[in-house]
Protein backbone atom coordinates (compact mmCIF):
# COMPACT_ATOMS: atom_id res chain seq x y z
CA UNK A 1 0.00 0.00 0.00
CA UNK A 2 1.19 3.20 -0.70
CA UNK A 3 2.53 5.66 1.44
CA UNK A 4 -0.58 8.44 0.42
CA UNK A 5 -3.38 5.59 1.36
CA UNK A 6 -1.88 4.92 4.53
CA UNK A 7 -1.62 8.77 5.29
CA UNK A 8 -5.60 8.51 4.04
CA UNK A 9 -6.39 5.95 5.77
CA UNK A 10 -4.96 7.47 9.12
CA UNK A 11 -6.92 10.66 9.03
CA UNK A 12 -9.95 8.75 8.29
CA UNK A 13 -9.44 6.65 11.61
CA UNK A 14 -10.78 9.90 13.19
CA UNK A 15 -14.70 8.31 12.04
CA UNK A 16 -14.20 5.31 13.23
CA UNK A 17 -14.78 3.23 10.21
CA UNK A 18 -15.74 -0.49 10.82
CA UNK A 19 -14.80 -1.03 7.27
CA UNK A 20 -12.68 1.28 4.91
CA UNK A 21 -11.21 0.28 1.67
CA UNK A 22 -9.09 3.32 0.08
CA UNK A 23 -8.54 2.55 -4.22
CA UNK A 24 -5.59 4.59 -5.94
CA UNK A 25 -7.15 5.40 -9.64
CA UNK A 26 -4.52 7.84 -10.38
CA UNK A 27 -3.30 5.59 -13.69
CA UNK A 28 -6.39 6.28 -15.19
CA UNK A 29 -5.91 9.81 -15.13
CA UNK A 30 -2.84 10.00 -16.74
CA UNK A 31 -2.44 13.20 -18.37
CA UNK A 32 -5.26 14.88 -16.64
CA UNK A 33 -4.23 18.32 -15.40
CA UNK A 34 -5.02 17.17 -11.80
CA UNK A 35 -2.37 14.10 -11.82
CA UNK A 36 -0.06 16.38 -13.65
CA UNK A 37 -0.19 18.49 -10.75
CA UNK A 38 0.77 15.45 -8.21
CA UNK A 39 -3.12 15.17 -7.20
CA UNK A 40 -4.51 11.35 -7.11
CA UNK A 41 -7.48 9.85 -8.21
CA UNK A 42 -9.31 7.89 -5.06
CA UNK A 43 -12.26 5.62 -4.66
CA UNK A 44 -13.01 5.47 -0.85
CA UNK A 45 -15.63 3.15 0.27
CA UNK A 46 -15.92 3.45 3.98
CA UNK A 47 -19.00 2.03 6.74
CA UNK A 48 -19.36 4.44 9.98
CA UNK A 49 -21.48 4.51 13.13
CA UNK A 50 -20.82 8.55 12.70
CA UNK A 51 -22.81 8.69 9.40
CA UNK A 52 -26.24 7.49 11.52
CA UNK A 53 -28.50 10.56 10.90
CA UNK A 54 -26.22 12.29 7.78
CA UNK A 55 -26.99 12.75 5.10
CA UNK A 56 -24.92 12.24 1.84
CA UNK A 57 -23.23 16.16 2.09
CA UNK A 58 -22.35 15.77 5.41
CA UNK A 59 -20.99 12.62 5.16
CA UNK A 60 -18.81 14.07 2.95
CA UNK A 61 -17.93 17.11 4.70
CA UNK A 62 -17.05 14.91 7.25
CA UNK A 63 -14.78 13.11 5.02
CA UNK A 64 -13.12 16.36 3.57
CA UNK A 65 -12.66 17.51 6.92
CA UNK A 66 -11.01 14.29 7.76
CA UNK A 67 -8.34 14.69 4.77
CA UNK A 68 -8.39 19.15 4.63
CA UNK A 69 -4.68 19.16 4.33
CA UNK A 70 -4.03 16.03 1.84
CA UNK A 71 -7.02 18.01 -0.23
CA UNK A 72 -4.90 20.69 -0.62
CA UNK A 73 -2.41 19.09 -2.75
CA UNK A 74 -2.13 15.25 -2.34
CA UNK A 75 -5.98 14.41 -3.42
CA UNK A 76 -6.99 15.85 -6.71
CA UNK A 77 -10.55 14.00 -6.91
CA UNK A 78 -12.25 11.49 -4.46
CA UNK A 79 -15.37 9.45 -5.50
CA UNK A 80 -17.00 8.72 -2.09
CA UNK A 81 -19.60 5.71 -0.94
CA UNK A 82 -20.61 6.37 2.64
CA UNK A 83 -22.04 3.96 4.64
CA UNK A 84 -23.72 3.15 8.04
CA UNK A 85 -23.54 0.04 9.45
CA UNK A 86 -26.93 -1.18 8.87
CA UNK A 87 -26.96 0.52 5.12
CA UNK A 88 -23.81 -1.51 4.43
CA UNK A 89 -25.65 -4.72 5.42
CA UNK A 90 -28.49 -3.93 3.91
CA UNK A 91 -26.98 -3.59 0.89
CA UNK A 92 -25.16 -6.94 0.84
CA UNK A 93 -21.97 -5.18 -0.05
CA UNK A 94 -20.30 -9.16 0.89
CA UNK A 95 -17.44 -7.79 2.99
CA UNK A 96 -17.18 -8.30 6.34
CA UNK A 97 -17.34 -4.95 8.80
CA UNK A 98 -13.62 -5.35 10.13
CA UNK A 99 -10.67 -3.10 9.27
Amino acid sequence: MNARIEAMRSQLAALHPTYLDIVDESHRHAGHAGASAGGGHYVVHIVSENFSGSNTMARHRMIYSALAEMLKCEIHALTLHTYTPDEYTLLNLNKELSC
